[in-house]
């Protein structure tokens, strides 16, 4: 694609680094750019430079925040004893969104994947197990992929001699669907009617 700027040239192959954005795309978002006002342009430079920035990750369940413990962790009318492990901040924020779990999260920030690199050591699966002494029961809410399978499983085989419950969200999630993808009724139901994971296996 012949470009009449370099400078647009260069803003085209940024943003056509993001997920699901192709050339044609970026294009049509960059020339956008310019015909917004300047302070709407500049407005949202400096908001992704801030989320770069200053955005953390919470010190005890590592879901995103502004301070160092997210609003869940925060929150003294969640009931800690009861964990929901996910794979990352939009797996909590569609199971926030069907109003059905009062419990607090921990996410991993990932999934076991050979096949990308990425082992358990990747993951944030040892806070995991040190939290797990005050618990009552874990809830493994993971998209139901071969890696979200296998994530659960290797969680289950740490897990499985404690003194805890585990359980697993309920299949209305079809198989091999993203869990931040699922309607809301059907993610709540899920959570709602949890399984014991042994009954999976």
């Amino acid at each position: 694609m012949h470009y009449p700027s370099k400078i647009l040239e260069q803003a085209v192959e940024e943003i056509s680094q993001l997920p699901g954005i192709g050339k044609r795309t970026a294009l049509r978002l960059a020339l956008h750019m310019l015909q917004r006002s300047e302070s709407q342009t500049e407005a949202l430079a400096k908001s992704l430079i801030k989320l770069v920035n200053e955005i953390k990750y919470c010190k005890k369940c590592f879901a995103l925040c502004d301070s160092d413990l997210c609003e869940i962790c925060s929150d003294s009318l969640r009931d800690e004893s009861i964990i929901c492990v996910v794979e990352d901040i939009r797996d909590v924020m569609a199971i926030e969104n069907t109003g059905q779990y009062k419990g607090v999260y921990h996410v991993l920030g990932g999934k076991i994947s050979p096949m990308e690199g990425i082992g358990p050591e990747k993951l944030n699966i040892a806070p995991l197990i040190e939290r797990v002494e005050k618990a009552n029961e874990i809830i493994f809410a993971m998209s139901s992929t071969m890696e979200g399978d296998t994530t659960v499983f290797y969680l289950y085989k740490i897990l499985k001699d404690k003194n805890i419950k585990l359980s697993t969200i309920a299949r209305g999630i079809g198989i091999g669907d993203e869990l931040e993808y699922a309607d809301e009724l059907t993610l709540g139901r899920s959570i709602t009617h949890r399984v014991p994971y042994e009954e999976v296996l």
